[in-house]
């Protein structure tokens, strides 16, 4: 934030960082909205590439499936919904900076300039995390709808079958920015990598947890595929902040000298 009061160190009190939180908060919010007005044009060519996983295991088991809306505000809720979905995604670039931004400013000047190097990272791993979710995607789709007697239709209700793909798109992409995060709070004195160190073991299960939740196959290799890319991220968040930890601690010994 420009102008704002900064201690000796080059922090900001905690007052400017809420007026920045707000302000950040505001400008992602407006870049969603003004992404959601061109996701609403794009609403058809959408909803034909989500419902794509559905048409693939109905033809490949020789069943009829298709999508229904069982309520009238159901079509207008959901081109809402698939336009913000779809703003997400196109405008990542900008929430994510607005993200970096908040955190920044706060941050002496030679912090910041690690943090620079790491909003360039969140934007690739968003989308490699969404593009491992649409690997995933058919394959769960593929094995639920085989529950599916034969000789019997399925009719999915299109909010919810939709719904559950944006979710599993969106959290995907999220997962895989979450490293990048703890570098940010870890550059941001927040985090110390003793803390991640102590807790590996728990990134671990959620991380297995959120594979098998999110990837409902009956095989192990799906899983293992979407958990240890997790893993190796957090690990690698582990890695950054043990040498940013031990540079800022042989600072500050050198400081008084």
């Amino acid at each position: 934030m420009a102008g704002a009061r900064r201690d000796p160190e080059g922090r900001m009190p905690l007052r400017e960082h809420l007026l920045e939180l707000r302000k950040r908060l505001f400008l992602a919010s407006l870049g969603l909205v003004v992404g959601a007005v061109g996701g609403w044009f794009l609403y058809d060519p959408l909803l034909a590439l989500l419902q794509r996983p559905l048409e693939l295991a109905g033809s490949e088991q020789g069943k009829q499936i298709a999508l229904n809306f069982t309520a009238l505000g159901s079509p207008l809720d959901m081109q809402v919904k698939a336009s913000l979905f779809l703003a997400a995604i196109v405008t990542a670039p900008w929430w994510l900076y607005q993200l970096w931004a908040f955190v920044t400013p706060g941050l002496t000047r030679r912090e910041r300039g690690y943090a620079y190097a790491f909003v360039g990272a969140s934007v690739p791993l968003f989308l490699g995390g969404l593009t491992l979710a649409w690997w995933v995607l058919p394959h769960a789709v593929a094995m639920l709808t085989e529950f599916i007697p034969d000789g019997i239709n399925g009719f999915f209700t299109a909010q919810e079958y939709l719904t559950f793909v944006m979710r599993l798109l969106i959290a995907f992409g999220l997962s895989f920015v979450l490293p990048v995060l703890l570098v940010g709070l870890n550059v941001a004195g927040v985090l110390r990598h003793e803390t991640l160190a102590k807790g590996w073991r728990w990134a671990v299960l959620v991380a297995f947890l959120f594979a098998a939740v999110m990837t409902p196959t009956p095989d192990a290799w799906t899983m293992l595929l979407v958990a240890l890319p997790i893993c190796l991220l957090y690990f690698a968040a582990l890695g950054v902040a043990v040498l940013h930890d031990r540079r800022a601690d042989n600072r500050r010994v050198a400081a008084p000298a």
